[in-house]
């Protein structure tokens, strides 16, 4: 799905967020032209860089939901990182290049798993031979003669009798002894490893060299066999190298970085104390984006064609308090809109895996059907609105207390319904939430 058009990767967007049609569009832009720089030859492909994006916007309006679909759409590493979490008390040049480290872990899932679909169907078929070789073991020798009971082509009736049995699922509990390695338990040594301001070090593959393998044999069914044996066969087929070398080139390539809170590393007035941790977070985040190479326990990693995906409510702070440096790297601004009541309704209904459609599916596991109302949907959207106007504005979040407070009773008392139909009319969602919501205090503790 590399090659969706804007238009085509709006469209796959709308079906799981409502609104925000500008940060869409630039999002979509800015994957489309990853794929032009891919056609492009190979000098100045090297020369086009991406168009970071900045998204501004109150909290639950679908900044981090559009990055994380966007990721998921494209098959690319993504990873979301708060930007607050290198701002601790007692920052001193906290390793923000980790960032980049957990990026490669994320494209070697990847990557992994488009090998392991290549070799499975050889990965399967070797499993099956060695559970062949288990349930019938071949003699040490032959015996001469084509009636003997242990002549060569006894033995294979009787392997491929077994092979009928073993595809029919008859063998699936036989028992079976196999070998397990098991690997050498790293240990954690404090102020070392992945997300230490050290070097990223490999101390299980330290240690897989220096100690002895251990391995035991174990008894087990066939069906559990064929479990480990499938792992067993995939690690012998699958070249790591291979998958390390793509992972890296993925990475670089496609990989997006989803930077959260980046508004709460904006220094204040008069820059002492937190402040200064705020800006050193600046200044680090700074040759990341810009481009530089990062070690990786994998090799080295290149991050300037990394898509890095900033966003911030700034609500006390503005994007032109950034660093200027930082601010040139982030040229397409988007701003996203507070939701509104309309947005609420459309929340509750329209995506794939709208809330009502999920508490719906939850509820019928139990044998209850659940009907929301059409009425009902716009009482609750209402409500959510209120709350979030009276209250603390959490944009869509505010949806998720409200359903648990209108569906409370009825999610206890489902399993003992047995079967049943509820219907969910504005009645319903008046009679649950109005005491909560008109209390302007306690609706502060429940919703």
């Amino acid at each position: 799905m590399h090659d969706l058009t804007p238009r085509q990767i709006v469209e796959q967007l709308d079906r799981h967020i409502v609104g925000q049609a500008d940060a869409k569009r630039a999002v979509a832009v800015a994957i489309r032209n990853r794929w032009r720089r891919q056609q492009l030859d190979e000098e100045l492909r090297k020369e086009v860089a991406p168009k970071n994006i900045l998204m501004m916007g109150p909290t639950g309006v679908g900044k981090t939901e559009i990055a994380r679909r966007l990721a998921t759409l494209t098959g690319a590493p993504f990873i979301k990182v708060e930007a607050t979490k290198y701002t601790e008390v007692g920052y001193y040049g906290r390793d923000v290049e980790s960032m980049v480290r957990e990026l490669v872990e994320n494209a070697i899932s990847l990557v992994r798993e488009e090998e392991l679909a290549k070799v499975e169907e050889e990965a399967k078929r070797r499993v099956e031979e060695r559970l062949l070789d288990m349930l019938a073991p071949a003699p040490h020798s032959y015996d001469v003669g084509v009636d003997s009971d242990n002549s060569p082509e006894r033995y294979e009736r009787t392997r491929e009798k077994m092979r009928a049995m073993l595809a029919g699922g008859e063998m699936e509990n036989r028992t079976v002894e196999i070998k397990v390695e098991q690997k050498a338990q790293a240990m954690m040594i404090p102020g070392m490893g992945p997300g230490s301001d050290q070097m990223d070090f490999d101390f299980q593959g330290m240690l897989d060299k220096i100690l002895p393998k251990n391995v035991s044999r174990r008894e087990m069914t066939v069906a559990e066999a064929r479990r480990v044996l499938f792992e067993q066969e995939c690690e012998a087929l699958i070249n790591q190298e291979t998958v390390n070398a793509k992972a890296i080139e993925l990475a670089e390539d496609m990989g997006i970085i989803f930077l959260d809170e980046i508004d709460k590393v904006v220094a204040t007035e008069g820059g002492r104390g937190a402040d200064v941790s705020r800006q050193g977070v600046q200044r680090d985040l700074l040759p990341i984006v810009e481009g530089t190479t990062v070690q990786t326990r994998y090799g080295y990693v290149r991050t300037d064609h990394i898509l890095f995906v900033a966003a911030g409510a700034f609500h006390r702070a503005k994007p032109s308090e950034l660093m200027p440096e930082l601010q040139g790297r982030f040229p397409i601004r988007v701003e996203l809109n507070d939701l509104t009541k309309d947005d609420f309704v459309r929340i509750l209904t329209e995506p794939k895996s709208a809330l009502t459609k999920q508490y719906a599916a939850l509820m019928n596991t139990e044998g209850v059907t659940v009907e929301f109302m059409p009425d009902a949907v716009e009482t609750l959207a209402d409500y959510a609105f209120q709350v979030n106007q009276s209250t603390q504005n959490i944009g869509a979040r505010r949806l998720y207390t409200i359903m648990e407070r209108l569906l409370e009773e009825l999610s206890f008392e489902a399993p003992d319904m047995k079967m049943g139909k509820v219907q969910i009319n504005a009645a319903y969602v008046r009679d649950r939430l109005e005491a909560v919501t008109s209390d302007e205090d306690l609706s502060k503790f429940i919703l």
